[in-house]
């Protein structure tokens, strides 16, 4: 059911309405504008169940979902016909491991689960690794014609599975009958936003979060119409690990060590959710000294605040940014 209806004039513009739920381990939100209560609830009934397919393809938290049973099988010679999800879900994860040269790599689910983040349990064995050669070993082998996956190495489609999620239960929604006029969709601070915003305005604005003070407001507002606003930052995940040291999620794939870059969190806003998670992540584990000629070289928005709290943007950024705290 609804959280609240945002209060106005019947001639102030579309009926707004907010959901709030659970899933992929994190809080799933929406608002939806534009529909009566009865028909967005059934719409957020949807985007639950979108949601929860994806999750049973990729989750690694699931000793039934897909992805476990082929991490069960990795590197034994076995060819598995894969679900329609999770093969976009794997040549999604290729892709990107090629695009960014192996900064984003799925491979670290070896270096999580020996930090102690651990999924479920399952027969597969964690082999040791070598990270310098990581990033040339190839860790699948695909057969589109027959949607089949032989898997080298376990993986973690943790982020990027997130992004498709909700690319994909977005795109649902938008073409659901009856269609919302508009529709903002956030799993855990990974944002995807189509169609109209509400209130009149030309944007759906986007608070980033202050890293210093998560509690008490952002560092900047952005606007964005039918693009993603995704975050990567260490406070996400926070553990103390084996050997009493205090680690975080965001893996360095080089080292496979939680990457130490003197950045508090980075922030991309793209097209796509899938490849705004891929960025970020891969954004924060280049580090201070390479983000900004990395960013720009690919034309991306990007916002990033460093360990001093100090905010900088790329020029793409800029052009999205509605204010700044600093």
């Amino acid at each position: 059911m609804p959280l609240a209806e945002i209060a106005g004039a019947p001639d102030a513009g579309p009926r707004v309405l907010r959901f709030e739920g659970r899933a992929m381990g994190s809080p799933l939100r929406a608002v939806i504008v534009g529909l009566p209560p009865s028909h967005a609830t059934e719409l957020w009934a949807a985007i639950r169940a979108d949601v929860e397919a994806s999750e049973q393809a990729m989750s690694r938290f699931r000793a039934d979902s897909e992805v476990t049973v082929f991490n069960e099988h990795a590197g034994r010679g076995v060819c598995l016909a894969a679900s329609a999800r999770l093969y976009a879900a794997l040549a999604a994860a290729r892709r990107a491991w090629r695009t960014t040269s192996g900064l984003f790599d799925p491979r670290v689910i070896g270096d999580l689960e020996q930090l102690g983040y651990r999924g479920v349990s399952w027969d597969g064995r964690l082999a040791e690794v070598d990270h310098e050669s990581r990033s040339a070993r190839t860790w699948i082998r695909p057969k589109p014609r027959q949607r089949q996956v032989e898997l080298l190495e376990p993986v973690d489609l943790g982020g990027i599975g997130k992004g498709l999620a909700l690319r994909w239960a977005v795109a649902m929604a938008m073409t659901h009958r009856p269609r919302p006029a508009g529709i903002l969709v956030d799993a855990g601070g990974d944002i995807v936003t189509a169609g109209t915003p509400p209130y009149g305005v030309g944007h759906w604005p986007i608070g980033i979060e202050d890293p210093l003070a998560p509690d008490v407001g952002h560092v900047a507002i952005v606007g964005v119409t039918d693009w993603a606003v995704c975050t990567s930052a260490p406070s996400a995940a926070r553990w103390t690990g084996p050997d009493g040291r205090e680690v975080h999620h965001l893996i360095d794939p080089r080292t496979g060590e939680p990457a130490d870059t003197g950045i508090l969190s980075v922030t991309v806003a793209a097209p796509d959710p899938a490849w705004a998670e891929v960025w970020s992540k891969s954004l924060y584990v280049v580090g201070r000294r390479q983000i900004a000629s990395l960013a720009r070289r690919r034309g991306l928005a990007a916002w990033w605040v460093e360990a001093s709290g100090a905010l900088s943007m790329t020029p793409a950024a800029r052009q999205l940014t509605l204010w700044t705290a600093r």
